[in-house]
């Protein structure tokens, strides 16, 4: 049995494409590996504070020296690691917002991006820790981005999960949603078409 850990990023509840994408991704990996436990952390609806001096406080300072507020900044970081060192699978929905992805998603990554943690430094350079595990990353994109210069998703994502270890990463891009019915018709065949395959 492996675990499965689900980040949501849209803003919206309502008519997002990669919470529907991501609903397909859970369906069709029940079907293949009904005995996974997938957890989801929704990002919208629990969101993860920015990096701040509280949060570098309870990683850097001695246990004693803590604030509450620091305390609890450190707790929270603790929550979200935890959750990612557990799973096998790692599953990343992320509409693109301004060429990128959402803010709340850079914020997750900040709390678990850590050093000591999820990577360490080496006398030649910094390693991941997070190595034999699996992400897939599902993103909605109004125009069509795959492989441009504009494309600053993929690229940062890759380098990201890369950096903590985890190098086996899978994009799944629906791309031209906003280009028309036709556009968003073929955007959302193909990437669930995709969704099937990788399941």
């Amino acid at each position: 049995m492996s675990k499965v850990l689900v980040i949501e990023s849209s803003a919206r509840q309502q008519g997002s494409i990669s919470r529907q994408l991501t609903d397909d991704f859970i369906v069709q990996w029940k079907k293949v590996h009904p005995a996974d436990e997938i957890a989801v952390r929704d990002l919208a609806q629990q969101p993860v504070p920015h990096l701040d001096e509280t949060l570098l406080g309870g990683w850097m300072k001695p246990a004693d020296q803590h604030t509450d507020a620091e305390k609890a900044a450190l707790a929270r970081s603790n929550i979200l690691t935890d959750e990612l060192l557990s799973a096998d699978v790692l599953v990343l929905a992320a509409p693109m917002y301004n060429f990128a992805i959402p803010s709340t998603l850079k914020s997750w990554l900040d709390h678990v991006l850590r050093a000591g943690v999820t990577f360490k430094y080496t006398e030649t350079g910094p390693q991941g820790l997070l190595t034999g595990k699996r992400a897939y990353v599902l993103t909605a994109r109004g125009g069509i981005y795959a492989g441009s210069t504009l494309d600053h998703q993929e690229p940062y994502l890759r380098q990201a999960l890369g950096f903590i270890g985890i190098h086996d990463v899978s994009f799944i891009h629906a791309e031209g949603l906003n280009l028309g019915a036709e556009f968003l018709e073929k955007g959302l065949a193909q990437a669930k078409t995709q969704l099937a395959e990788v399941a």
